[in-house]
């Protein structure tokens, strides 16, 4: 199992959300958590995957928008 964690800008998120949420709809991941921070309203979103081919696209198509940013790890 591997958990990606995506953060994005205040920006990113107000211009690509709903391409986002179609991105993470189409891995299947599980929802860890999810955080709008105060001060800077950024995004951090944690999802749990078992193929680390689909952590890895997930995170490569995420990427492609502008301030998103992300990176996983095994669990």
């Amino acid at each position: 199992m591997w958990k990606v964690t995506i953060q994005c800008s205040a920006e990113g998120w107000r211009d690509h959300a709903a391409a986002f949420k179609a991105i993470a709809v189409k891995y299947a991941g599980i929802p860890l958590s999810s955080k709008k921070m105060q001060g800077d309203e950024r995004r951090i979103m944690e999802y749990q995957l078992e193929n680390v081919s689909d952590a890895e696209e997930f995170i490569e198509a995420c990427a492609a928008f502008p301030g998103f940013v992300g990176v996983f790890e095994s669990l």
